[in-house]
């Protein structure tokens, strides 16, 4: 019997994309999600990310929402 021939770089398993697929859509993806990258964290996010980091309780206009359960009791 045969030993099956190895893969090449531009080629992929079946039903997957070939290196090239993927490195066009990686291409594409970052070319459209640039301007979002830098435009940061709104001050406002980084100070709640903050608090929450910290275990400080949310800020008044935050309550009343609804809250993650998972872990408090």
């Amino acid at each position: 019997m045969k030993d099956p021939k190895p893969l090449s770089p531009r080629s992929a398993p079946k039903g997957g994309l070939n290196s090239e697929i993927q490195a066009r859509i990686g291409h594409q993806l970052r070319a459209m999600y640039d301007d979002v990258v830098k435009q940061g964290v709104p001050d406002r996010f980084a100070e709640l990310i903050r608090k929450l980091d910290a275990g400080e309780a949310p800020p008044a206009d935050m309550e009343g929402l609804p809250q993650n359960s998972a872990g408090r009791e």
